[in-house]
């Protein structure tokens, strides 16, 4: 039956090419065969069901592109094949008229890709192979490398790892062709973190990087001489997830960029992530079978899975492998054991500022003593007998990890969807608590898991969901980022409290234990808290977004609270202090000094000057959280200060430079005795659209204005790094001068600059203690034999003044 050119519907066709059935001459055909060629030039032969093509069938577009395989009611549903005019051509799974499943796909420069994909672009598990012959084998998302996976240059460097966006990002190794080897954190396709670099002749530096560069503390240890394993490395620097106990006996460090050493592989530039798929243009009419592209992307995933466990083994099997040269180096010393039995290993301990190597010294040391240093220098867990919670093996400590992450998981999905509302003084009350059991085997409000069994108790929820929401925080966010596959890692605690820390593996979210008093302490003081923070946006005083507890069938509980890290930001944190304003005993050992600890009052050598109208923000804060403090009978708190140098400009031009690149990591006294006033640091005009204003863990609310702009809101610009938003405790610049130094010849260290460039990160931590009997008591005995004012339990008004008469001190009036 004939059917007029009127009466056609748009089609279902792909939009390879688009068919308008309204302009051409057709017949009504059930499950039937023939060729029909259409007046705007296409062509089809195959089977129609209706007017639709259905089975089998080969369209011919006018423009040359051609495709052969299955249909369904119009679209390109099935297994299928699809050639471009230019050559490029795909075979295939297809749904919907997309390019959908697993399918190869070959560009006319050779370029191939065989793997999965989802709606035209690479999405899941596949295999790509670039025209310059470089290859890339993992997952894939939305057309971008984004997961694990392992790159191989033509050149021969490879990266086994994971991906965020089509770069480096996250935990990987990369091997050079010529041996070296580098395992630690990437960010954007830059070493961003902590690492472990390994030379091919068996000398490491383990250490910390930033955006490429070396930043921070770090240690080298020269080709032959005994150091830290991989294994005790990783576990310290939280890396240790995919390794499975190997360790390594040298590992890795190339001083050269990294931007520079990949350059030869074009993969990695911006060519890359514009995700070159295969142009299918579409028929505003057509509609996708939802249900076929869900069961697809199922069975992708499902592979995935399997194959990211497959790539990342890749990782532990590189590094258990010695190189010819690393062997060769152990049997020498082997053969020369009996030569070498009183000699002192020696190892270099060195400071670095954004690849600027600023200080050094040589640290002697025997194979035994060595043993033991390294293990308190390098290992991260030091918990003391009074922690809140007593650990008899490891095992107890990933259980409690694993049933904190259940608890949360449960506490914020409960809460998040109740509608929101003004917090009333009955949230604050013991009947708003929440307690539930976590049955092992799981119950009808409860997950099964493979923890223990335990009680789980959340204090005054709709608080600190109140709380969430002041501070920006995103509810999805916060669960990923302490309940994700990630998971916490746990770190040493740096006061006398005892108390346990952990950290989310994104860094944003610090996890403390707490005694039974500062539980009570908090739960007094909440409601006060909650409307103080409130009323001040730019607090600096400690966020918190969650009180739990934990508690064992044998009766065992563990209080903890969820705070922001103060120091989470994209610059290195060089130097850490924690002041109260009292001498006695505040400072620190020598050998934490020498490692990343903490440092206290008596430690500090640098007073900062920064913008006056900075400083009269600063200080007017604080006389604000002090009154509050001192409200609630808050004694013994701190401010915790992180410093980030800045290398001045004309050192970073003598180290990049090529002659001075080879000889600076053998002799670091090229540049010793220069005293050079800082110019690394710039204050301009607030641009909202050319900074990050996401809120943080830890970021205040207001950008703060600076004198020397015209009292305007400003940015700070870091030549060669970005530029940040300037609010109170976070970025503030600042220039510090060190007050006194002396020379020590014992040890080797010299000091390059008496003025430094400095970023600040500032906050008052530690605010549960309060004004007890039992701290009654202590001033009383302790100032029989002290200076009252020297010991650091004080009454709370003078504790208070006290603190802000230091601080004055600390940070003068310009």
């Amino acid at each position: 039956m004939l059917l007029s050119n009127s009466s056609l519907p748009f089609s279902y066709f792909p939009s390879f090419g688009i068919v308008d059935l309204s302009r051409i001459d057709a017949c009504l055909f059930v499950h039937s065969s023939l060729e029909k060629v259409f007046s705007v030039g296409d062509a089809y032969c195959g089977d129609f069901l209706g007017m639709l093509p259905n089975g089998k069938g080969k369209y011919t577009w006018s423009d040359g592109t051609i495709y052969e395989g299955d249909w369904e009611e119009g679209k390109m549903t099935g297994m299928g094949c699809i050639v471009w005019p230019s050559g490029s051509r795909y075979e295939g799974e297809f749904s919907g008229g997309y390019l959908h499943g697993q399918g190869a796909y070959i560009t006319a420069d050779k370029c191939t890709y065989d793997g999965a994909w989802r709606m035209n672009t690479k999405h899941g598990f596949g295999r790509k192979k670039y025209s310059n012959s470089d290859l890339y084998e993992g997952s894939w998302k939305e057309g971008l490398r984004q997961g694990s996976g392992k790159y191989i240059w033509s050149s021969g460097n490879s990266y086994i790892g994971t991906w965020k966006d089509g770069t480096m990002s996250g935990k990987g190794l990369l091997k050079w062709a010529n041996g070296d080897k580098f395992y630690g954190s990437w960010l954007n396709g830059l070493r961003d973190g902590s690492g472990f670099y390994r030379f091919a002749d068996g000398g490491c530096y383990c250490g910390n990087w930033s955006r490429g560069s070396k930043d921070g503390r770090g240690t080298f240890y020269p080709s032959g001489s005994k150091h830290i394993s991989l294994k005790k490395w990783c576990k310290s620097a939280g890396l240790q997830g995919i390794l499975r106990g190997e360790s390594c006996q040298s590992l890795i460090g190339n001083h050269g960029s990294l931007r520079d050493e990949l350059s030869q592989g074009s993969s990695l530039s911006a060519e890359e992530n514009k995700r070159e798929e295969p142009q299918i243009k579409r028929s505003i009419s057509e509609r996708v079978s939802s249900g076929s592209l869900v069961s697809s992307s199922g069975q992708i995933s499902t592979k995935a899975s399997a194959e990211r466990d497959w790539i990342l083994g890749d990782i532990e099997k590189e590094l258990s492998m010695k190189d010819s040269s690393c062997k060769a180096a152990s049997c020498s010393v082997d053969d020369d054991q009996q030569d070498r039995k009183d000699e002192i290993d020696i190892a270099l301990e060195r400071e670095y500022m954004q690849g600027v190597l600023i200080r050094e010294r040589v640290r002697k040391i025997s194979g035994k003593s060595h043993k033991a240093k390294s293990h308190g220098k390098f290992s991260s867990k030091e918990v003391k007998p009074s922690s809140c919670l007593r650990i008899s093996n490891s095992n107890q400590s990933h259980y409690f990890m694993y049933n904190l992450q259940l608890g949360i998981r449960y506490t914020v999905g409960k809460i998040t969807p109740v509608p929101a509302r003004e917090v009333r003084s009955t949230d604050f009350s013991k009947q708003a608590r929440i307690k539930m059991f976590f049955p092992k085997k799981g119950s009808q409000l409860t997950p099964p898991h493979y923890s223990l069994d335990f009680y789980w108790k959340d204090y005054c929820p709709m608080v600190f969901r109140n709380l969430r929401e002041l501070f920006k925080l995103d509810a999805a966010d916060y669960m990923m980022s302490i309940c994700g596959d990630d998971g916490l890692r746990e770190i040493s605690s740096p006061g006398k409290s005892g108390s346990m820390f952990y950290v989310s593996h994104d860094d944003r979210f610090v996890i403390k234990t707490l005694r039974k008093s500062e539980l009570e302490v908090f739960l007094k003081m909440l409601p006060r808290y909650y409307d103080h923070v409130k009323l001040h946006e730019n607090t600096l005083i400690t966020k918190f977004f969650g009180l739990h507890r934990i508690e064992l069938k044998c009766g065992r509980k563990v209080r903890f609270v969820v705070m922001g890290n103060m120091f989470y930001t994209e610059l290195s944190i060089h130097r850490r202090y924690d002041l109260k304003g009292s001498t006695y005993g505040r400072f620190t050992s020598k050998e934490k000094i020498k490692g990343n600890g903490t440092l206290k009052d008596l430690d500090l050598s640098y007073e900062f000057y920064m913008d006056r109208s900075l400083r009269d923000a600063l200080f007017e804060q604080i006389e604000l959280d002090c009154m509050f403090l001192q409200s609630q009978d808050i004694i013994d708190y701190s401010l915790l200060l992180g410093l980030h140098f800045r290398a001045p400009e004309h050192l970073k031009t003598i180290i990049e430079s090529p002659d001075a690149s080879n000889n600076s990591e053998n002799n670091p006294s090229i540049n010793a005795g220069l005293s050079v006033p800082p110019t690394g640091l710039m204050l301009v005009t607030h641009e909202p659209g050319s900074v990050n204003t996401e809120p943080g863990p830890h970021i205040r609310g207001s950008t703060l204005r600076a004198y020397s702009v015209g009292d305007k809101e400003v940015d700070l610009l870091l030549p060669g790094t970005g530029r940040l938003r300037v609010q109170l405790g976070v970025n503030m610049p600042a220039m510090a001068n060190r007050k006194v130094q002396e020379n020590d010849a014992d040890s080797m260290e010299v000091e390059l600059f008496e003025v430094y460039d400095v970023v600040l990160y500032l906050g008052i931590i530690d605010i549960l203690q309060d004004y007890s009997l039992k701290k009654k008591i202590e001033h009383a005995g302790k100032s029989v034999f002290l200076d009252p004012m020297s010991i650091s339990v004080l009454e709370p008004k003078l504790y208070a003044r006290r603190f802000i008469n230091f601080l004055e001190k600390v940070f003068p009036d310009p």
